[in-house]
């Protein structure tokens, strides 16, 4: 099977699970009309309430929307799905690629229908910060789009679910997605700026007026990339080996 041929199927076979994918979009598009409408004239921390809260969900729905690939893998060991690709000569850069592309396009999904709702809500952007947040939004999601893979091999399908969420909500917790940081100094801080959703909070910044990512940002992005690629292609192998 050619990698054009499996992503295309892919993409209908996860498209067409309207459940799913309403899940996984709806709670920060409804966290974010919810909040955001009654508090579209406030200011936090000296910026627009709509402009802060829609980066703090940009981040929150596209690291679910990747991570949720997860449950999607468990269950298609669960039926038998991954025994019947295994009879396939198909790589596992295929099966990777496709993975990641399907992830990133619910996460593209979820940036377009929050930009959406704050654009109705007043949120006013030059194309320049669209694009930048866009980008470094795309970079900082592999990681995630690979720990999604990797616990989809690991977690059986009763329990994906219950993980993603768990996962999710301590990733978007240490890394400052609801407007706090758990340390603001000291070894804490350095442990939570070592993780990709702290660096993924600070793309969302870069349209209140922020920086861009300093080097460190990128080696933190880099390296766990680099880290769990391996265990995910490993952990894939071993486990279509005993199907």
């Amino acid at each position: 099977m050619t990698y054009p041929v499996y992503l295309r199927y892919e993409v209908l076979r996860n498209f067409r699970n309207w459940r799913f994918l309403f899940l996984t979009l709806a709670f920060p598009l409804v966290l974010y009309l919810l909040i955001g409408s009654v508090n579209r004239h406030v200011q936090f921390e000296g910026v627009a309430f709509p402009v802060y809260f829609m980066t703090a969900m940009a981040t929150l729905g596209t690291m679910a929307a990747v991570i949720s690939g997860c449950a999607i893998i468990a269950t298609e060991r669960a039926t038998g799905w991954t025994r019947q690709m295994r009879i396939t000569p198909l790589p596992a850069w295929t099966y990777f690629r496709a993975k990641v592309v399907v992830g990133y396009l619910r996460a593209l999904l979820t940036l377009v229908l929050l930009a959406l709702a704050g654009t109705a809500f007043g949120v006013r952007l030059p194309a320049q910060g669209w694009l930048t947040v866009l980008g470094l939004f795309l970079v900082g999601l592999i990681p995630f789009a690979v720990l999604g893979i990797l616990l989809g091999h690991l977690i059986g399908a009763d329990a994906a679910a219950l993980a993603t969420g768990g996962i999710v909500t301590l990733f978007a917790l240490l890394g400052g997605v609801y407007g706090f940081q758990v340390a603001t100094s000291g070894p804490v801080l350095a442990i939570i700026k070592a993780l990709p959703s702290y660096w993924l909070v600070q793309a969302g910044k870069t349209a209140l007026g922020g920086h861009d990512w300093p080097a460190e940002g990128w080696i933190v992005i880099a390296a766990w990339t680099v880290v769990l690629v391996p265990l995910a292609v490993r952990v894939y192998r071993r486990d279509t080996s005993r199907v």
